[in-house]
Formats: C-alpha cells, structure tokens, sequence
C-alpha cells in the first residue's frame, strides 16, 4: 500500500514539491497554506500518513503546537541551495559579497562563500531558532541594510519575502531537488517501517467475574480472534494498529465502558511485542497490573517497558482500591516518583488549573517533555483538561488542566 505524504507549505512551494514527484511507494497530498501561522491548522486537519514540511519554520511550529502525530521531516535549504542562488544574483550583475540571509546557519553560510571564492567579512546571518517569526526576519534585514548597507536581503521565508520584495532586492530560497528527494525518500522509508510496526501483534487477556455472551460483539473493531483460556479469562488476538484505532492512538477504550456496564469488574490487559510469546507474557503482566488499579481498568504494556493505564469513561470510571502511595502510583502513571512529587507541589500553587509551560517551567523540561507528562496523568485519569486560556494571548489558545494528586 502507497504512503501517503502531505506536503505542507506555501502553495508555490508545495507545488514545487510535487512537480518533483514522489518517491518509490507514496503519493504526495498538497497541504498548502498562505501564511505560515496556519501550519497547525492545515495539519490538524490532515489525513496523511506522513508530513513533509518545505521548511524548518512550518516543522518548528507544527511541533511545538503539539499537532505532529505522525512521521514526519522537514526539507533543509543547505549551502547547494545557496550556492544557486548567488549564481543567479551574479548573472543578473547583482553585487553578492553584501548580503543579509536568514534560517541558514552562520556556518553554512560561510563555508559555501569561501568555496566558492567570495569575501565573506560583509555577510549578515540570522540563523533559525524556535520562536523566529516573519517579523523577526524582515526587521533582522531592514536592520541589516541600515547598519551595514547590504545590498540584498535572502530569505527561505515567503511571508518575510513578499514584505522585503517591495523594499529592497530581494531573494527567496528554496530547496533543491535533491534535498526534496533525499528528504521524501527518508520519510517514505521511516513510515514504511512504522507500518510494519502498526503489523506487530498483539494479544490481549480479559479477566471477568463471569461469562459475557456480547464479549465477541464488543471486539469487532479490533478484527481479531477471541479464545477462552483454561482459567477462564479470554484471550484476544489483533495487530498493534488495529488496537491503536480502537483506543484513540491509547486515549480511551470504550470496550471498558462496556464491560463496566455488565460486570461489577473487568481487567482487560494488551501486551504488544516482537513475538506472540513476547505479547502474551506482556498481557499477562498488563491485566495484572489493571488489577491492582481499579474496579474495571486496562493496561496496555509494549516491549519498550512502555505501560499505558486507561479507565473507563462516563459514569462507570474505575474507583481505586484505597489510597496509593506515591511509589504505587508514580508506577501506575508510569513516572518516577520524584517528578510526580514536583507535580503535586505544582498542584498546590495552582488550585485554579495549570498549563503545559506551568509544568514545563516547574519541571525544568521541554514543552513537549510537560505534555507527555500531563498525557500520561491524563490517561490514568489524574488530570483532566477543563478550559483554554483566551486572555492577552495569540495563536493556539494553552488548555488547562485540573490535576487530582
């Protein structure tokens, strides 16, 4: 089956992309936009297998908004990239040994004039960093200009491009066919594999009080088999991404609301593995694990010492079995004990709720290190998201989330 890739950028961008044409085993998808702070919208709305993004800035924004949930990689404008670019300026008798470029790194920069023989004492580089917007970049040339007379201003921004074009000579970068291909060809490859990780299997163990005749019914979206074992509990048998469909990417398991509505308890515990022996012996430990969690409860467990708690929804959530010490607990959630201490002093200083950058700023981590963090608390049913924050901000509003530690 073709991969399918969504290639996210300005549309002109895009196109050029697509004119390259696809890789061996995949089709290309445009995910245009006009403006770059539209990236997490585009992707929000796509339905690809992968993402290739034209650029380090649309790549950078989608990640950090949370959106990437799937493979995906950038095109990088490299020195090759460059270097095209200067001829072109020479051959239309543009002076290039005064310049201002952003996104490239100074490095980079550099080392492609000196190959190239140019002196490179009257170059301006503003690198790429997280955070660089289209007004950082044109002011960064306009200040480039008056401060130190550059001649033209190069930019691997469209929306900084359009703005400078009317000002002063300007130049947009964009990436070479090569790096189109190479970077398409690595993407294709890493989702081929990821697909066949989607082919892994996966078993799962059901421990009920008593026999259930809708129990077959209740699996149907997990297309597999369905045995009873010779102590009672039923075993299940699927592939890893038919389990991820039916629980939300690991979010929720409506099967749980099923059986809560039927049986005073259920323990449903998948194991996902290299091997069947692998996966069942995982099984085994996840629906223990459920066991000791709650009245109804599941486990999911894979072979990266991966264990992912998820409750029931609704009216028949899961009502733990006494109070947890903070070890028990941190092992339920799957975090350590010290950073589930941090959060509950964070809890504290925040009755009102907290968000990713509140944990991310406590905890000293990345944002995306906060949000897996507040994933994991989320999936076993420890925080929950009840509101956004609106005033004084722009763009992609925070959630906040109410944490019961």
């Amino acid at each position: 089956m073709a991969v399918v890739v969504g290639v996210v950028g300005p549309e002109d961008v895009v196109q050029r992309v697509i004119a390259t044409g696809p890789a061996s085993g995949a089709t290309l998808q445009p995910l245009a936009y006009r403006h770059e702070s539209e990236t997490v919208a585009v992707v929000s709305q796509s339905r690809v297998d992968a993402l290739l993004f034209t650029g380090v800035v649309p790549y950078t924004i989608a990640t950090e908004a949370g959106v990437v949930d799937r493979p995906a990689m950038y095109v990088s404008y490299d020195g090759a990239t460059l270097l095209r670019a200067l001829v072109e300026l020479l051959r239309l008798g543009h002076n290039v040994t005064q310049f201002s470029i952003d996104t490239l790194r100074r490095s980079e920069v550099l080392e492609t004039l000196i190959e190239a023989k140019l002196p490179t004492d009257q170059i301006q580089v503003l690198p790429y960093r997280p955070g660089l917007n289209s007004d950082d970049i044109v002011a960064f040339h306009r200040g480039a200009r008056a401060k130190h007379d550059t001649k033209i201003a190069i930019s691997c921004l469209g929306s900084a491009f359009h703005l400078l074009e009317t000002e002063m000579p300007s130049v947009r970068l964009v990436p070479s066919r090569y790096s189109i291909r190479s970077t398409l060809q690595a993407l294709v490859l890493t989702t081929s594999g990821r697909h066949i990780g989607d082919a892994q299997v996966a078993l799962g163990v059901i421990d009920l009080p008593e026999p259930d005749d809708a129990l077959a019914a209740d699996l149907t979206t997990l297309g597999g088999s369905l045995a009873l074992l010779p102590d009672g509990r039923h075993l299940v048998v699927t592939t890893r991404g038919l389990l991820e469909q039916a629980t939300e990417q690991f979010t929720r398991m409506p099967l749980l609301d099923h059986l809560a509505a039927r049986h005073s308890t259920a323990y449903v515990g998948f194991g996902v593995g290299r091997t069947a022996a692998e996966a069942e012996a995982l099984a085994r430990r996840a629906v223990g694990r459920a066991g000791s969690i709650g009245a109804v409860a599941g486990v999911v467990s894979m072979s990266d010492d991966i264990e992912i708690v998820i409750e029931p929804t609704g009216d028949h959530a899961a009502v733990p079995r006494g109070a947890e010490s903070l070890p028990l607990l941190a092992r339920r959630v799957g975090l350590n004990p010290q950073t589930l201490s941090r959060m509950r002093e964070l809890t504290a200083t925040r009755p009102d709720g907290l968000t990713t950058q509140d944990v991310a700023d406590h905890l000293a981590v990345q944002l995306r290190t906060a949000r897996r963090v507040l994933k994991r608390l989320e999936r076993a049913g420890l925080a929950v998201p009840t509101a956004t924050q609106q005033h004084g901000r722009t763009g992609r509003p925070p959630t906040i989330y109410a944490l019961n530690l």
